[in-house]
């Protein structure tokens, strides 16, 4: 009887043990301007398995990303952010991605930004 028990502590232990772990990134995205960036950061990043929310706030210019360290790690994330043609962090946005978005989107140095 007590190997039995102890056999089902012990699985009861690895299958919460071996759970994934929710994190929370927040990343500055200093490029972002407006709803259409918020609009297209948030439908670019919902394709990536392990993300589970996204809200990014254009006003404060960061986006917080709750995502699953198992699948998907901050890396990845500001990698997906600049692939999108922002920047995040200290990753710069992918040059041909940034000349995608629209007038908008872009900086204001570069004839960009909201009027």
């Amino acid at each position: 009887m007590k190997q039995l028990f102890f056999s089902l502590l012990a699985i009861l232990a690895f299958t919460f043990g071996s759970e994934a772990q929710t994190k929370t990134a927040k990343i500055s995205t200093p490029t972002v301007q407006c709803g259409s960036c918020k609009s297209r950061i948030e439908t670019y990043l919902k394709r990536y398995d392990g993300i589970t929310s996204i809200n990014v706030n254009y006003k404060k210019k960061e986006t917080t990303v709750k995502y699953v360290s198992d699948r998907i790690n901050e890396e990845e994330i500001k990698a997906a952010i600049a692939n999108a043609g922002y920047d995040a962090n200290e990753v710069t946005a992918n040059p041909d991605s940034y000349k995608r978005l629209p007038e908008c989107c872009k900086k204001p140095e570069d004839g960009g930004g909201m009027k």
